[in-house]
């Protein structure tokens, strides 16, 4: 559902009239998502004269104050440059540009920022950060990253196996995670506190078949607290107990009346304090940060 309307009920003239005007698309790699033999200014301006009808020299003009905007140098030289001219973080400021050519009211970043060295990652998170407020633009964040998310996002969701698991407030989620597989993402932080010999507690087992899926909960096969009903039912979205209101969980045993409702979450975390160092970043965080949708920039390396 995108305001108010159904999507995948769209033929494809009303699909198109939205694409790119009201939702844009970051995506992972922009070398392949960056046609590589137009020109940045063609593939920029196709956008604004089919959505905002503008003429080619309008165009122009908007495209070199939007990679200005992004932090594109000598962008007056460079607009008609080709992707194999720019660097990786380049070109995925090029994309920001393109996505925010029309002013959208939601863009979708896809693992924005993978393929970037941490230095560029930083950059182009706080890049993000700072546009969605200046454009009053939603971002749906979708990454791995428990540090991005961490640091981007209001609101959190964690899917598993093609569902949506568990949905909360940043703060809340890391305060209180109330699914397994959330338990489980938090406990495989690397430590940098910790002995060299130290083993990382990784989520035992494959991820499931999404054309066949087990019957009952996804995460059932590799969760350790399982029982006969997680094998055999799904269990629903819903509020659980102990948890601010809006903190849902797919998991029959932290729902009411489950069997991990009084589990203690540190307990089978272990040592927090990463996590108690990410909560405090969280609780800094500006009212405008943009919301997400799974998981941020690891922290750098020590200094030898």
């Amino acid at each position: 559902m995108f305001d108010g309307q159904d999507v995948l009920k769209m033929d494809d003239d009303e699909v198109r009239g939205i694409r790119g005007n009201n939702i844009a698309m970051i995506f992972q790699d922009p070398m392949t998502s960056l046609n590589p033999v137009l020109t940045i200014s063609r593939q920029i301006s196709e956008a604004l004269e089919l959505h905002l009808k503008m003429d080619r020299s309008e165009a122009r003009k908007r495209t070199i104050e939007l990679l200005e905007l992004v932090g594109i140098p000598s962008a007056k030289k460079r607009v008609d440059d080709y992707p194999h001219q720019f660097s990786g973080g380049m070109r995925q400021r090029v994309m920001i540009a393109m996505a925010l050519s029309c002013n959208p009211k939601l863009i979708l970043a896809d693992e924005p920022t993978t393929a970037l060295d941490v230095t560029i990652q930083a950059q182009i998170l706080e890049l993000l950060k700072g546009l969605a407020k200046e454009f009053r633009t939603a971002f749906i964040l979708i990454t791995h990253d428990l540090g991005v998310v961490a640091g981007m996002t209001q609101r959190i969701h964690v899917m598993y196996g093609g569902k949506i698991v568990e949905k909360a407030d940043t703060g809340e989620l890391f305060a209180n995670p109330k699914m397994p597989y959330t338990w489980g993402l938090l406990r495989s932080i690397p430590r940098l506190d910790e002995h060299r010999k130290s083993k990382l507690l990784p989520i035992e087992g494959l991820p499931p078949d999404l054309i066949a899926p087990p019957p009952g909960c996804r995460f059932e096969p590799r969760c350790q607290y399982r029982r006969d009903i997680c094998r055999e039912q799904e269990p629903e979205l819903k509020h659980v107990p102990n948890a601010k209101a809006d903190h849902e969980a797919r998991c029959w045993g932290t729902q009411e009346g489950g069997w991990l409702v009084a589990t203690d979450w540190r307990r089978e975390i272990g040592d927090t304090r990463v996590l108690e160092e990410i909560k405090q970043e969280v609780a800094q965080l500006p009212a405008e940060a943009v919301r997400a949708a799974e998981a941020e920039t690891p922290p750098p390396p020590p200094t030898p």
